[in-house]
């Protein structure tokens, strides 16, 4: 079957987004691994189908490199906005349905898109780090040598540990810049470091706000490019009105053939079975 698809990146965290409003794909775990393979396929970091929801400008149904469907992507979730928008589903501002519930969002003068993330309301802080849900789970660690960090392995190790092992959960190492908060993500799903990780971002943005119960707005600084997260603090658990800013651009359109996975080129499968 020949498929057409849009590919995106938002700070370099990139995906494969495909209109199925017309609910004509079901695509299968091992499918979708192929389509993510950056050797044997497009190569993303997740693929994202646009489906119709009544109620809704539309909805998204996200799936990891890894074939899985996943939580909520804040990235991939302002890349299928611009992507809406291209689609003529919106104009000015768009609500849609994802895994965690609606969204909403907009495109902000300088272009970029802007969307609006779960509320959060527990965070579970120790010396170092921190645990919260932003639409994904997870953990932030302060360093002040993210640039010599081996993110791989350092963030393996809390991923596969004995407490995320079954779930997983996204590790973020963080520092503080001279004019933005620095990040570098690994995620699971993914099993390797991104160049940005949307709900990242926002978890550690909200880590970064000062005591007081305000506005706040953080830059943030990505190995894939900068992004703004702006929020209302409540107190120290509650963080709402929370936006996440930055770029979605559409990088190049293409059509695939995709045959069932007993089709799938052999080499592909000796790499799954070796990974």
């Amino acid at each position: 079957m020949q498929i057409s698809f849009t590919k995106y990146e938002g700070a370099g965290n990139d995906f494969i987004l495909i209109d199925n409003r017309d609910a004509h794909l079901e695509l299968k775990t091992e499918q979708i691994r192929w389509l993510c393979d950056r050797h044997f396929g497009v190569g993303a970091d997740g693929l994202i189908l646009l489906l119709s929801a009544e109620g809704f400008d539309f909805s998204m149904q996200y799936f990891n490199a890894d074939g899985r469907e996943s939580t909520m992507c804040g990235n991939g979730g302002r890349c299928i906005v611009d992507f809406a928008a291209q689609l003529n589903l919106w104009t000015q501002k768009c609500r849609f349905l994802a895994i965690d519930g609606p969204h909403e969002a907009y495109r902000m003068e300088n272009g970029w898109i802007a969307l609006r993330m779960k509320d959060v309301l527990q965070i579970e802080r120790g010396y170092d780090t921190a645990i919260l849900n932003t639409g994904s789970p997870h953990l932030v660690k302060y360093t002040d040598h993210l640039d010599q960090l081996d993110v791989v392995a350092e963030g393996r190790k809390i991923r596969y540990s004995e407490r995320f092992a079954r779930e997983g959960i996204n590790v973020n190492f963080i520092e503080y810049g001279q004019d933005a908060l620095l990040i570098r993500t690994y995620e699971r799903g993914v099993e390797n470091e991104t160049l940005a990780c949307g709900t990242g971002i926002t978890a550690a943005a909200l880590l970064a706000a000062g005591h007081e119960a305000r506005e706040y707005r953080i830059p943030v600084q990505a190995r894939g490019g900068r992004l703004e997260v702006r929020f209302r603090k409540i107190n120290d658990q509650h963080f709402t009105d929370i936006w996440l800013c930055g770029p979605a651009t559409r990088v190049f359109n293409g059509e695939i053939q995709l045959g069932e996975p007993d089709a799938i080129p052999p080499a592909f499968k000796e790499f799954l079975q070796s990974s």
